[in-house]
Parts: C-alpha cells; sequence; structure tokens
C-alpha cells in the first residue's frame, strides 16, 4: 500500500533540505525511503511551497462536521444555519454541491473545498512572452538568474513588466508545476542541479551535525541547569554497537543518576518514543530539562516538548563537552557493552541493570556518595 505524507510530515522534508540534510538523513527522521524523499523534493524543486490557509469566512471541518450531525438528526436547512449563526442559502449551497442531504460528509465537503480553493496565477513569465523568451535565451548563453535580472532592469529602466527578480528564474526553473521554463534549462546554470539546494548541502549520507529545525542552542538554558543546582535536568546521546545497533542514555546533571533506554532504531520516531515514554513515568521534580547533541535522531524534538512538557536544548556542533556529564557516563557503560559489541541481544531488563550498577557505585564527583543516594536525597 502506498504511504501517504501528512502536511507536517512534508513541511519538516522541506525544512530538513534547507538545512542541508540529504535524503538519507531525512528518511531516517521520518522514518520513509530516500526515493520518496527526492520525489517530494522534485515536485516543487526542493523549494518549500507557501502555506495555504483557508480565509476567515468559510465554513470549517467543524461547522461541516455540525451540518452533518445536524442532517442526521433531520434538522431543516434554517435550523442548522441558525445554529452556526450561518445563512441558510450558506449551508443549502454547502449540502448540495457536496451530493445532497443524503450522501452529505464532513471529511469529503472539506477536502473538496481545499482542492476547489486553488486559485493558480499565472507567473510573471508565463504571462509575457516577450520576458520569457529573453531569459531563455540569456540562460543559454550561461548567464546566471542574478546577472539576467540584473541586465533587465538596465536594459528596460522605465518598463517595469520587463523587471523580475532572481529568485523568480529560479523558482520558473526549479518548480515542475509552474511549467513555463522546462526544468532541464537548469543544464546551463553554473551549478546544474536538478532541484534548489541549500548552501549547507552535503552529498554525504549523514551529516550528523546539521542545525536542528527551530532548535533552541544551549546557550539559552536555564542557569540553574548550567551551575547544577536543582535535579531534572538532563543530558541525552546515544551509545552505538555493531550491526546498526544503538542504546538511549540519559543522565541528570546535578546527581550523576542514569537512564538506559533499548531502542529498536535510531530514526527520531523509535528515539522520540522511547524518550517519551521513560520521561512520563518520572516524577515532577525530575522532568525540566534535555540537553542533546546535534543528531538526526532528535529532529522531531518539538514533538517530544509538546508530550512531555520538557524544553530541549542543543550543543554547539562539534562541542561535545557541553555534554560533558553524558559523555563521561557513556564512557563508563562502554564497560559492560564495549565497542563492536551489538547491542540488540540485550534485553530492557539487562539495561536496567547496568543502569542500577552505576547509580549504585560511589562517585570522586560527588564525594563517594551513589548517584542514588544524591537522587533519593533530592526528592525528599
Amino acid at each position: 500500500m502506498k504511504r501517504t505524507y501528512t502536511r507536517e510530515e512534508k513541511e519538516l522534508v522541506f525544512d530538513l533540505w534547507k538545512q542541508g540534510a540529504g535524503y538519507s538523513d531525512i528518511s531516517r527522521v521520518i522514518d520513509a525511503k530516500p526515493g520518496s524523499i527526492f520525489t517530494i523534493l522534485r515536485d516543487h524543486g526542493g523549494i518549500k511551497p507557501s502555506k495555504r490557509n483557508r480565509a476567515i469566512h468559510h465554513l470549517t471541518i467543524e461547522e461541516r462536521e455540525e451540518i452533518r450531525a445536524g442532517l442526521s438528526a433531520k434538522m431543516s436547512i434554517r435550523s442548522i444555519a441558525k445554529m452556526l449563526g450561518r445563512a441558510p442559502s450558506t449551508i443549502s449551497r454547502e449540502i448540495k454541491r457536496n451530493r445532497g442531504r443524503r450522501w452529505y460528509k464532513a471529511v469529503d465537503a472539506d477536502r473538496r473545498a481545499w482542492r476547489m480553493a486553488k486559485r493558480p496565477k499565472l507567473c510573471a513569465l508565463a504571462s509575457n512572452t516577450e520576458l520569457k523568451k529573453l531569459v531563455i535565451q540569456k540562460l543559454q548563453l550561461k548567464w546566471s538568474p542574478e546577472q539576467i535580472s540584473g541586465w533587465l532592469k538596465v536594459s528596460f529602466p522605465r518598463q517595469n513588466s520587463m523587471h523580475l527578480s532572481h529568485e523568480t528564474i529560479y523558482k520558473t526553473l526549479y518548480v515542475r508545476s509552474r511549467k513555463t521554463l522546462h526544468h532541464s534549462l537548469a543544464v546551463h546554470l553554473r551549478r546544474s542541479h536538478k532541484m534548489r539546494h541549500s548552501k549547507h548541502h552535503s552529498r554525504s549520507g549523514d551529516r550528523g551535525t546539521i542545525n536542528i529545525v527551530n532548535g533552541v542552542s544551549i546557550h539559552q538554558r536555564p542557569k540553574n541547569a548550567e551551575i547544577r543546582k536543582s535535579i531534572g535536568h538532563w543530558e541525552g546521546d546515544l551509545v552505538s554497537g555493531s550491526r546498526n545497533t544503538h542504546i538511549a542514555t540519559l543522565v541528570d546533571r546535578k546527581t550523576r543518576f542514569t537512564l538506559i533506554l533499548k531502542l529498536k532504531g535510531k530514526d527520531s520516531g523509535t528515539v522520540n518514543n522511547a524518550l517519551i515514554d521513560v520521561f512520563k513515568k518520572l516524577p515532577a521534580p525530575m522532568k525540566k530539562s534535555l540537553t542533546w547533541d546535534r543528531g538526526m535522531e532528535l529532529a522531531k524534538h518539538a514533538e517530544f516538548t509538546k508530550a512531555t512538557k520538557i524544553p530541549v536544548y542543543f550543543c554547539d556542533p562539534q562541542c561535545p563537552w557541553q555534554r560533558g556529564t553524558n559523555e563521561n557516563t557513556n564512557s563508563l557503560i562502554r564497560q559492560y557493552f564495549p565497542k563492536k559489541t551489538c547491542l540488540a541481544q540485550h534485553s530492557q531488563k539487562k539495561l536496567n541493570e547496568v543502569a542500577t550498577h552505576l547509580n549504585e557505585r560511589p562517585r570522586k564527583v560527588l564525594k563517594f556518595r551513589t548517584p542514588k543516594e544524591m537522587m533519593e536525597k533530592a526528592l525528599r
């Protein structure tokens, strides 16, 4: 069965592409195939489409649900209109255009409204054949869109109809739905990409430290977390083993109390769900913030924060010392799971036993008290 993607997933694809992520990076975030990511991006030339908004005077999905409920209850059109504060004619037209009283469905009606609301405007080059002809000629001469835009303003200073921005030329080349400049003309650009690329773009399969979309910097983290004044401020990371196996580690900055989580994979959905599950079980004083590196596994940090109310802060690229507590804890965990160990063979029960060993081990930084003692004292 062919998979469909939600509007939020498509927006995330374009945001990550703009940040410089590759197809493989993005596919791991939304648990899809790299080919599907390419298809989503190709149709719009790698340029994020403008967000569509419903006009305030149009019927909403909630109002359409009320209409459906009213029809099921055999209410009259005037009664439904009065209940919604709408004109009877509005309700009447809505029902007639969506298969009548008997077959009216709110979801189908709403989808049809979105589909019919599309009013594609002709782009500047589609409505001006002379301008289009000039742009094609200059592209074939290897002129850049910026050079073409500048030359047009100099050559036709008083003809605004002959002016256009270089961004318009790029969009007309790359966004295939415009059907004005054939995308094959992109071969004349200095970098003949098939779609618009970010300046951060890399052909690498996994950049590892790209800019997380809407990620909050560690420099905005509360001072209490920085000076280890209170519990509940966590540092997290992944520990990797052979055969592409991984576990997640969490350590409290103040008490060094450690949690180890079994993972089925390192995609953002799997990591997100594992973190949400464990944090929901913790008492409120232990849930204040989470600090992570810029790995793709936490690209869905907004969903994590929405589910747990815990803000996430991201370290600067290539600055592991900003999560020094977690890095040190990971080195202790390697005593139990050396490198090149397949981590899939270990159950969550085994991981809990290792975490217990670490939490009951006296630590010099805690004046030879154990993380467990310190956490219990703080909770009391």
